[in-house]
């Protein structure tokens, strides 16, 4: 029987839902999705891409988006402190806002805020049961934005008889976490919804040594409350329909910065600033497959909207207001034998409803609307031979009109184990509304920033497959970034360039059938294309090496270890605008055990040496921290 659109959850994100499932389930090898919008086995992609499952989120312990990506190769963070910080994504040496975040089908990047990406540090883990990092340029699937990449997250759905789960966890930084989950279906209906809470109270976030004499330190604090539901009915054996919702609201207490007058410089702040910030979305679907399943077709309606209102006793309130509407279609026709073709349709309207900024009104009552089609082609050509092409056309009705496309191939040799992999592609990031619009520096005339983007690379089987190491280069040439002009205005203007290249490494081993263990190295060298001086806060080098071991059918234990090489960035106030940032390694370790059927105790520490490092400069990141609580499954 052909699997419902709820319960293919790993395209309920990518709108191709009626595949998914089965081949997720039949054999070994991972499917993947988001690199052709088709769930299409690892071995026939030739883009990047890192999975992150549920399970290991679950195992590893980690609470927030951040603390799942974190070592992921070609992918850099900076975070202002602990949970909640502002966290950048820089991906394979791109900009922070460079990178697309969808979260079942709904893009998450905020049309009010200056960049408008998404902060992710706003963003609990506890109902994400997948995670695609796709990277390198992909305009031609997704749009807008992905010059670096795309992260597509799929949550939570619901199958099978009534299941309740809950937790409370406790720990360093005043942490009291909570999360309750219920899924299940009854007859053609699904269902699944999670709240969860976090809290920590007392995290040191400023360094001491920028503390004028005598000032004390005031500590960060942030409480986040979240909820997703995600809802389907199957209406007829071939149409079905789905709804997912989501709401997340935080209270952030930090350090700001106060300037002095006298000096002309800046020093952090006596007084803490309150961040309140409150966003929900929502998609509609309906899904309907026609042709004894040759054609398979999803409609999609988004709505999303995010409040973020600052309380700065030094600088003034400021307050940001945006949403956006957005339509989509695909559909997926299969042509012939290993040939399908992948068309879709999108119509998108961001605006910008109030902005405050440093207590005057800037930008209100702005917008603007997309219009978009594109079309792909997965190919297999047997003998382990593939291919995905794909093109696409973006109306936006500031800057006029794109076009972007990509090309991947992919041989998997069979009989040496080997497979080697390239593509190459274009993207862009059109202006934020800010960027267009806004009192500060705000120019009408900007245009797109451009990409053009390649990478090839070879991964090996070894003693059997129990061995797999591969390595991928990757280059990127970036035009008409968007950067500030001088005093007194600061127009923006499309002046930069950049160019990123590097080298993405990996070796897993499957030591035992309970243990796995793994070790990823990343090389970047990121510079600015028209002073040749290194990019900021892109270190050249990154390596992950994680280990994942069912010690007994009852205990967990997992370990991750972090190396971050040095790299340039700025100080807090940026009055040095280049320094040497020194390397650091953390160590996390996570163990679970299962008392009964019902109940399980957990723990984990985190920064195990309590290495203290900085990032971004001037934002202390937690030192030593553990964590306990317990499990319930009913």
């Amino acid at each position: 029987m052909r699997k419902s659109f709820f319960t293919t959850t790993a395209l309920l994100a990518l709108c191709a839902p009626a595949f998914a499932q089965s081949a997720m389930q039949g054999g070994n090898e991972q499917i993947v999705v988001s690199a052709t919008r088709l769930p299409t086995p690892i071995s026939q992609v030739a883009s990047s891409i890192t999975v992150i499952t549920g399970e290991q989120i679950e195992a590893r312990q980690q609470r927030t988006l951040p603390d799942v990506l974190r070592a992921v190769p070609g992918l850099t963070l900076t975070q202002t402190g602990g949970a909640g910080g502002q966290t950048s994504i820089f991906m394979r040496g791109t900009n922070s806002n460079h990178t697309k975040l969808l979260i079942d089908g709904i893009d998450m990047a905020d049309p009010a805020t200056s960049s408008g990406a998404a902060d992710i540090s706003k963003l609990l883990s506890g109902d994400i049961t997948r995670v695609e990092v796709l990277r390198g340029p992909q305009g031609a699937l997704y749009g807008s934005d992905a010059i670096g990449g795309v992260i597509s997250i799929t949550t939570r759905g619901g199958e099978g008889p009534l299941s309740v789960r809950g937790s409370l966890e406790g720990g360093s930084f005043g942490t009291f976490n909570q999360s309750a989950s219920i899924s299940g279906s009854d007859g053609g209906f699904h269902y699944a919804g999670t709240v969860q809470h976090v809290l920590a109270s007392g995290t040191p976030v400023t360094p001491l040594n920028l503390l004028p004499p005598g000032q004390r330190r005031n500590d960060d604090s942030y409480d986040n409350l979240s909820a997703s539901t995600k809802l389907g009915y199957d209406l007829a054996e071939n149409f079905d329909i789905g709804l997912t919702a989501r709401y997340a609201g935080s209270l952030g207490k930090i350090t700001g910065d106060a300037f002095n007058f006298l000096t002309f410089s800046s020093f952090p702040s006596p007084t803490r600033t309150r961040i309140a910030t409150i966003s929900y979305q929502t998609r509609g679907v309906a899904h309907l497959v026609l042709w004894d399943g040759r054609f398979d077709q999803t409609l999609g309606l988004a709505y999303g909207s995010t409040i973020i209102a600052a309380q700065d006793p030094d600088n003034g309130d400021s307050r940001d207001i945006g949403d956006r509407v957005k339509l989509d279609w695909q559909g997926n026709l299969g042509l012939a034998e290993g040939q399908t073709l992948v068309l879709g349709a999108e119509h998108a309207r961001d605006a910008i409803h109030s902005n405050l900024q440093f207590g005057f009104p800037t930008v209100t009552g702005q917008g603007i609307t997309t219009h978009a089609g594109f079309a792909a082609i997965q190919s297999d050509f047997g003998n382990g031979l593939t291919n995905s092409a794909s093109i696409r056309y973006d109306d936006n009705s500031r800057f006029g009109d794109r076009v972007t496309w990509r090309i991947a191939p992919s041989w998997a040799i069979g009989e040496t184990g080997t497979r080697l992999k390239g593509s190459a592609g274009t993207g862009f990031k059109a202006p934020s509304l800010q960027q267009l619009y806004g009192t500060f520096g705000g120019n009408l005339a900007l245009k797109p920033e451009t990409s053009f983007g390649y990478d090839v690379g070879v991964e090996q089987d070894l003693l059997g497959g129990a061995v797999t190491a591969g390595a991928t280069w990757f280059h990127n040439n970036i035009r008409n970034l968007i950067v500030s002009g001088p005093a007194p205005t600061f127009q923006l203007a499309n002046i930069g360039r950049a160019r990123t290249q590097g080298v993405e490494s990996f070796i897993a081993w499957q030591a035992l059938e309970t243990l796995n263990l793994r070790a990823d190295w990343t090389y970047t060298d990121a510079i600015d294309a028209g002073t040749r001086l290194a990019l900021l806060r892109r270190p050249r080098h990154k390596l992950a090496a994680t280990a994942d071991w069912l010690a007994t059918d009852d205990l967990t234990l997992d370990a991750t270890l972090l190396y971050i090489g040095p790299q340039i960035d700025g100080n807090r106030d940026f009055s040095i605008p280049r320094l040497k940032q020194d390397g650091h390694v953390t160590m996390d370790l996570a163990a679970s055990y299962r008392l009964t059927e019902t109940f399980s105790l957990f723990g984990r520490v985190e920064n195990l040496f309590d290495t203290s490092y900085q990032s971004p400069e001037g934002f202390l990141r937690p030192g030593l921290g553990a964590y306990a609580g317990i499990k319930v499954n009913l």
